[in-house]
């Protein structure tokens, strides 16, 4: 009798797991015999609804994945940030032209990447001419061409090992292992596919050039298309307020002085091109995401559509930059200032109960975060890259010895 009530009490601890249909084996049970043309409940593991079926089982095949292949795949992540950001909603909510231009660098980026030169042309060459700042990707954009993703690292793996486990932020990660041929990665710089992209840059600038005058030529010339889309964002012109910084600088500096802070301003974002293109060569398409924050922070009428771009790029890096400092006060400080940026708008326009320095407060700091994004975002990468380093430096002398 003794026995029997503890076989009893010993089965009814596993009865409440038995009865509950929403634990994760028993709906990865169900939706792979739901994916076999079998009935769901032929099994003796789920008791739910078909239809919590069909919207959790194809996430207990994704995680299943992931814990089999021990590798989160980047791109996917750098996807799913960018389409479920607040900020890309926010944009196209607004009607806002930023998912255009982001296409386009995207665009751009991906040709590069995969060495389509006439594609990664076009991209470059749209996106310059919508909003003139990505001209300064075309140097990662030559290190993409000329060396391939991350392809020095690659050919320093190699050398130290033989086989390398590639782990980087390209499509190639999905894969836990890959033997390396040493004749199919460049050992120097080519030069080819960078001068077909400049030949291709020129023939697609020439093209647009000629459908912009066609289409201005009823009311002025290209002239005017330069004055006033080029000279409107060098100039800044408009200082309606918005998330950056100099509508309030240059509405309150004195006329005398304007011309000269056009310049300083403007300059800024080239003062930075050279050192960070010598430090992170090896890196081009983290050195683009580097350069399109900076031109998001720095540029005349920044909007949060630049913002949601950079953070889905930041997303193609999570692997790299997942040792990077003062992530959570980053991410919980962005979420204050999305929040609070708008109220303050509303107090200062609408209501009339505030003031600018309230409003360009939030903008100040939205600034400074970007500016420590970009500074852990890079010593966090370059910190991963002399972990890297030191453990091939420490295979070496462990094989020699």
């Amino acid at each position: 009798m003794g026995g029997g009530i503890s076989a009893i009490q010993a089965r009814s601890h596993l009865l409440p797991q038995k009865s509950q249909p929403l634990l994760s084996p028993r709906i990865a049970e169900g939706y792979w015999l739901k994916q076999s043309s079998m009935s769901p409940y032929a099994g003796s593991m789920y008791h739910g609804s078909p239809l919590l079926l069909s919207l959790l089982g194809p996430l207990t095949v994704k995680r299943s994945k992931l814990q089999h292949d021990h590798v989160l795949p980047s791109g996917d992540i750098a996807a799913l940030v960018y389409l479920w950001n607040p900020f890309t909603i926010v944009a196209c909510v607004g009607l806002s032209t930023s998912p255009i231009e982001n296409f386009v660098i995207t665009l751009a980026l991906y040709g590069a990447c995969k060495r389509l030169v006439p594609l990664a042309a076009f991209g470059w060459v749209i996106a310059t001419h919508l909003s003139l700042y990505p001209m300064i990707l075309i140097i990662p954009m030559i290190l993409l061409l000329g060396y391939g993703p991350d392809t020095p690292r690659k050919l320093l793996l190699l050398r130290r090992y033989g086989n390398v486990e590639d782990n980087s932020s390209s499509d190639s990660c999905q894969q836990q292992e890959k033997v390396i041929n040493q004749s199919e990665l460049p050992r120097v710089f080519s030069w080819r596919p960078v001068g077909l992209f400049l030949l291709w840059a020129i023939m697609w600038s020439a093209y647009v050039l000629f459908l912009c005058g066609v289409s201005a030529k009823q009311y002025g010339d290209l002239w005017e298309m330069f004055e006033r889309l080029y000279g409107f964002i060098l100039t800044v012109q408009d200082l309606s307020p918005n998330i950056g910084v100099l509508w309030y600088f240059f509405a309150e500096v004195f006329d005398f002085f304007r011309n000269f802070f056009l310049i300083v301003f403007q300059m800024n974002i080239l003062f930075m091109i050279v050192p960070l293109a010598i430090r992170l060569k090896h890196r081009p398409c983290f050195l683009a995401f580097i350069y399109i924050t900076i031109s998001s922070m720095l540029k005349s009428y920044p909007s949060v559509g630049d913002s949601a771009l950079y953070f889905g790029l930041l997303g193609w890096f999570v692997n790299e930059l997942s040792e990077m400092r003062f992530s959570s006060c980053l991410f919980s400080v962005y979420v204050g200032i999305s929040l609070l940026s708008p109220v303050m708008h509303n107090l200062w326009i609408w209501r009339g109960t505030g003031n600018a320095n309230f409003y360009f407060a939030t903008a100040i700091t939205y600034a400074c975060l970007q500016i420590v994004l970009v500074i852990e975002s890079v010593s966090a990468m370059l910190n991963h890259d002399r972990k890297l380093r030191k453990l091939s430096n420490t295979k070496i002398h462990a094989d020699k010895s």
